[in-house]
């Protein structure tokens, strides 16, 4: 069964972790581990943020906001494209009555 759950050890903070994880989602979360690994140690090294708890709920904070403007300018982009396509599908239907009213 190769998609069972297997737990997987990450490190945050000097700290080791098992999660269980899909194997085709191993990589993804090892990944995200050392991200968060990352920040968290921004965070501590800064020194206004102490704490284990703290800098982990300072760096959640953060990245959600990171995510929510992403989402913010993703939702930006697919609003423009869809205008455009519109506007495109307006055109093709307006050069193609054209077409049809000259055949006629």
């Amino acid at each position: 069964m190769a998609h069972e759950p297997k737990p997987v050890v990450v490190n945050i903070l000097g700290k080791e972790y098992r999660v269980a994880c899909p194997p085709q989602e191993r990589e993804a979360l090892l990944q995200s581990a050392a991200y968060l690994d990352e920040r968290m140690r921004e965070i501590r090294d800064r020194g206004r943020t102490t704490g284990s708890d703290n800098i982990a709920v300072v760096a959640a904070l953060n990245i959600t906001h990171e995510l929510m403007q992403k989402q913010g300018q993703a939702e930006k982009i697919d609003n423009s494209l869809s205008t455009r396509v519109k506007n495109l599908q307006s055109k093709i239907e307006a050069a193609l009555s054209s077409a049809r009213q000259i055949e006629i």
